[in-house]
């Protein structure tokens, strides 16, 4: 009986503690927006105390059904650029978190035109201060952020979170990354570069997914929406946007341990197209693409663990606290509390 009694207390404690830790310095409101014909759903996640008016960072998801917590991961994010007097907003993609729509139908356009939606939306609150508004991106987000920095002149920042620069190029870093990681051999790497090559030509001659399908046999996890999600914006190239947005103030952030995207090359982009002095570079060696430390994200237990017991944890390094401390500095020139 005792040692029921004590796995109980033990179990409920370790609840209570987990409960603890997941819960964050902020007052989250729910919030809609009505954009080319659709109603999406979203947070305002605003500091804990206070009427504002706050600065404001607007989340920009990477690829993939994301909701507008992205399953609580930017929770930690919301936190800290709360500490430093500024609220996040985030909209859950169409067809995912109660959005109305698809997000496989939506091009890098599309995308950035509900982001400067959203910036609108934003600008019309009494407690967000309109002159205080930035952007946070990651991932497939490269290409979508410096649209709307370009189109939008007044924003203060962008935090660009290991952002893609041109789609055919991260694709095949993307691929023979993986395979160098799986320890494929040379064999293999070359089937798969002509697989990628065929899939290259289809595209190309806007082929149907039936003949996707024909010509490659194992389509893997492609579907027909994905198909079509990927013929529309294959050819997408940050490097036009880059240009058009010089001037607003950039956090580039990059990771040590992406096989997603190469990191070398979009640093070389960047700094070959933005003026140095608006242009920050923050460098984590020991994080995986997501930000996570890369051990980390290798153990799926400690993973799992790390995120019910502490979410915060989860990012590789001071990668919080520089954000929050950047933000500070675009705002004020002085130092993040």
């Amino acid at each position: 009986m005792w040692t029921l009694v004590g796995l109980v207390l033990v179990a409920t404690g370790a609840g209570g503690f987990a409960v603890w830790q997941n819960t964050y310095a902020l007052r989250e409101e729910k919030v809609s927006l009505r954009h080319d014909g659709r109603l999406l759903q979203g947070v305002l996640a605003l500091p804990e105390r206070g009427r504002g008016p706050f600065g404001l960072v607007v989340f920009v998801h990477g690829d993939g059904p994301v909701e507008a917590t992205h399953d609580t991961f930017y929770r930690p994010m919301w936190e800290s650029f709360a500490r430093a007097g500024y609220a996040s907003l985030s909209f859950s993609k169409p067809g995912v978190g109660g959005s109305e729509g698809d997000w496989l139908d939506q091009s890098m356009d599309d995308r950035a035109d509900e982001t400067l939606a959203a910036v609108r939306w934003a600008r019309e609150r009494s407690d967000i201060d309109g002159r205080r508004i930035g952007l946070w991106g990651a991932s497939q987000a490269g290409w979508v952020l410096p649209k709307v920095a370009a189109r939008d002149r007044h924003l203060q920042f962008v935090i660009a979170v290991s952002p893609a620069v041109n789609w055919l190029r991260q694709g095949r870093y993307n691929l023979l990354a993986e395979l160098d990681r799986d320890g494929a051999t040379a064999a293999e790497k070359a089937t798969a570069l002509r697989r990628r090559e065929t899939t290259l030509r289809l595209l190309e001659r806007r082929a149907s997914f039936a003949e996707y399908r024909d010509a490659m046999g194992d389509v893997g996890g492609m579907t027909p929406r994905r198909w079509a999600f990927v013929a529309r914006n294959y050819r997408s190239d940050a490097t036009a946007d880059l240009r058009a947005m010089r001037g607003t103030p950039l956090l580039l952030v990059l990771a040590g341990h992406d096989v997603n995207v190469d990191a070398a090359e979009t640093e070389a982009v960047y700094r070959e197209l933005l003026p140095a002095a608006s242009l920050t570079v923050a460098h984590y060696p020991d994080a995986t693409h997501s930000l996570v430390d890369r051990d980390l994200e290798r153990s799926s237990w400690r993973l799992t663990l790390t995120a019910v017991f502490l979410p915060r944890e989860l990012y590789s390094g001071s990668f919080l606290a520089d954000q929050a401390r950047y933000v500070v500095q675009r705002g004020t020139g002085g130092e993040a509390p």
